[in-house]
């Protein structure tokens, strides 16, 4: 066999890949503005050819509420693998809150607790204005999966407690809307009332947190009913309550968890999504996870990371 006919058999193959993957496109829009604030947003997609709508992976950048982007570039790996899935990647701004700001903690918990509605309330208008205009983007309303990085987890897991709770803040939904999934790198939740409960199932759920987290507590941070749940406390309640969720417990790894497995557990995230919230799945899964090979960073505190 010649060698350019070796070559074009190995075209061949390769070509339903490539016209599967598409070229990388990204639009800019404005979808809200507060005090004279424009808030963009990102939406990532491939130029494919789609027949149908497309599920949509909404995500909220980290930073302690006071710094960040949404195009941050240790985020774009993300986007790009699960455009390539056959998602509308949308990244969102919102309001930072806690910029200059004093390090909260359990007395000086009213700029953060601020700081959370306000992005939360960023998160719902950026919902309804991809829900407005779903038939234009192409994206299916009630496939609409929120994740987050570190303060962004903490938005998309509030946002989703809220809703399921039907909070004052919450009430700028659609009153039949949910959110598919959520998928929180080192998220928690902020309350006053003790270990959130759920009036209605919560979405499912993906949590990844290290179990050295000082910044967002792995656990929880607590004053009689206020406090933040971090995920090991968030997923007790979970399998109390027998809702589906799938928490990776990086043994010994601090705040670095809320980065490193949008590069590194793509295909583990994938798994969570076809399974728990595309087949619906029933299950409750925790994977504690000790990678031998990694060093752990030392974790921020919130006193040395707000300066």
């Amino acid at each position: 066999m010649s060698l350019k006919r070796i070559y074009l058999g190995i075209a061949a193959l390769l070509l339903p890949i490539l016209l599967l993957a598409g070229t990388l496109q990204k639009e800019t829009r404005v979808f809200n503005e507060v005090e004279g604030v424009e808030l963009q947003l990102d939406i990532y997609k491939t130029d494919s050819t789609v027949i149908t709508t497309q599920p949509c992976l909404l995500f909220v950048f980290g930073g302690g509420f006071k710094e960040g982007t949404r195009d941050a570039s240790q985020y774009h790996d993300f986007f790009h693998y699960f455009t390539n899935k056959g998602f509308i990647v949308v990244s969102i701004d919102y309001r930072l809150g806690m910029k200059g700001k004093e390090a909260p903690g359990l007395l000086n918990f009213k700029p953060l607790q601020q700081s959370i509605e306000m992005a939360v309330s960023d998160l719902y208008a950026a919902t309804n204005y991809l829900i407005e205009h779903a038939d234009e983007l192409n994206i299916d309303p009630e496939q609409i999966i929120i994740s987050g990085s570190s303060a962004g987890a903490i938005t998309v897991l509030q946002a989703d407690y809220l809703n399921c709770n039907k909070a004052p803040l919450a009430v700028v939904l659609p009153d039949d809307f949910h959110y598919a999934g959520v998928i929180s790198f080192s998220g928690g939740i902020f309350s006053t009332e003790g270990l959130p409960t759920y009036r209605q199932q919560p979405a499912p759920t993906l949590f990844f947190h290290g179990s050295g987290d000082k910044l967002v507590p792995y656990d929880k941070i607590r004053f009689f009913k206020l406090g933040m749940f971090g995920s090991k406390s968030l997923t007790k309640r979970f399998r109390d309550e027998q809702y589906p969720h799938v928490f990776y417990i990086m043994e010994d790894i601090g705040h670095e968890v809320s980065e490193y497995p949008m590069r590194e557990f793509l295909p583990e995230i994938e798994y969570f999504i076809n399974n728990f919230v595309f087949e619906g799945k029933q299950w409750m899964m925790d994977v504690s996870l000790k990678d031998m090979l990694r060093k752990s960073k030392a974790s921020a505190k919130p006193s040395n990371y707000y300066k």
